[in-house]
């Protein structure tokens, strides 16, 4: 049995997950189940932590080695589940020594580190599109999230660190890189010189011509500088998609969570992004029932998606975290959260429904994915009708109908 890997939450884990596997192989451990994290909410802890009971009742005697952000959280509690022979931190889990160093937990202090190591970025490609770490941890403080005590503070990869990452990986054919990370707007103020992300973007771009495609994982409204405003304007390499952490619609929610930007500059954001790339299409984070939301305050919520033009939708019911100063204001109901969350994701539907339906009888290159899955320039997920086509090419499409969760298309 090969060592495999077992992922939870966002991208960056799923990412991190190939460099675990590899940092393991190096190590020469073998047959082992590699567990990463999350810990953005109890309940994702609890799926991690039932995942791992699981796989010791199923494949007994097989070594698991769990790490991610949960397990830099809580290490004594992965470290004594039935199966875990080690538990390593979010630090540790990517460097091969780690692995076979002494003891059963190896953690180190997450927010005692500086540096981010540009090396570990990946050097075999497991993904169609590539993802590359720019930045690492968050200098923020949101009340709703314990992320930062289980990534550290920011951590940037210096610029020519990327640039090299990236031209190796268009080299071996690769189209598409997403640019990822914890918070990547807040990339650069921890280098020399302080790079703003617009200023890496444009640098990716100029230094790496032969790069069709370039993509940004979740921005927050509140660092996008000059330099990004202008790769948005006048970069088409530039994807038109953005994904923007905005969490709330009202001002009073906003400022209890700890957010950095208001409604208003919510709202003036998707204008200007509009107004400068008249094609973008924009998606964002939101979350349902925070402590005290009435519903006059949700509705304000409920409206950003219009008044946004939102399009792609991540929408969660509020799950309070222990240890994050949301958790100890005022909860509402579960049935509250969950019934608004629905409200939210049904408004969503239909505007996502609108646009797929906009997006017919149009033609645009996508970047084939398994099983002739793809996605356009605006992260369209369009399914391509004939013969099989090989992952990772950049083929031009013509759509032709739309289904639930995706477009129907035909090689032109």
């Amino acid at each position: 049995m090969a060592t495999e890997t077992l992922s939870f939450g966002c991208r960056l884990n799923i990412f991190e997950s190939d460099i675990m596997r590899r940092a393991a192989d190096a190590a020469g451990i073998e047959d082992a189940l590699l567990v990463n994290t999350c810990a953005v909410t109890n309940e994702a802890e609890r799926q991690g932590r039932q995942a791992i009971r699981k796989a010791a009742r199923e494949n007994p005697g097989r070594p698991i080695i769990v790490s991610g952000c949960a397990a830099q959280l809580r290490p004594d509690a992965f470290a004594s589940l039935p199966g875990v022979v080690k538990v390593l931190g979010n630090s540790e889990k990517l460097s091969p020594d780690a692995y076979t160093r002494e003891g059963s937990i190896v953690i180190s202090d997450i927010m005692s580190l500086r540096e981010t190591a540009g090396h570990l970025l990946p050097e075999t490609i497991s993904h169609t599109r590539a993802f590359v770490e720019i930045q690492q941890g968050c200098d923020h403080r949101c009340t709703f999230c314990i992320i930062p005590f289980a990534r550290g503070n920011n951590r940037s990869v210096p610029v020519g660190h990327i640039v090299s990452q990236i031209r190796g990986l268009v080299e071996r054919g690769i189209n598409e890189v997403v640019l990822t990370g914890v918070d990547i707007t807040g990339y650069g103020g921890d280098l020399p010189g302080a790079p703003p992300l617009g200023d890496l973007v444009q640098r990716i771009l100029k230094l790496v011509p032969e790069l069709p495609r370039l993509r940004l994982s979740s921005i927050d409204v509140a660092e996008v500088d000059a330099a990004l405003w202008q790769a948005i304007a006048d970069e088409p390499r530039l994807m038109p998609h953005l994904h923007l952490s905005l969490q709330a619609g009202n001002d009073l929610i906003l400022k209890r969570m700890k957010r950095r930007h208001s409604r208003a500059e919510a709202v003036a954001f998707a204008a200007e992004a509009r107004r400068l790339r008249p094609d973008v299409v924009l998606g964002a984070d939101l979350i349902a029932g925070f402590p005290t939301e009435t519903e006059e305050q949700f509705l304000d919520t409920l409206g950003l998606l219009d008044d946004c033009d939102l399009t792609f939708l991540h929408i969660f019911p509020f799950s309070a975290r222990t240890g994050t100063p949301a958790a100890r204001m005022p909860q509402l109901l579960g049935d509250v959260r969950r019934e608004r969350a629905a409200r939210l994701r049904a408004r969503a539907s239909a505007r996502q429904t609108a646009y797929f339906s906009s997006y017919i009888n149009r033609e645009v290159d996508v970047v084939v994915e398994q099983d002739n899955l793809s996605h356009s320039p605006h992260f369209v997920p369009i399914r391509v009708q004939g013969a099989a086509l090989k992952p990772g090419s950049l083929v031009r499409v013509r759509t032709s109908a739309a289904e639930k969760n995706y477009l129907v298309a035909e090689c032109i």
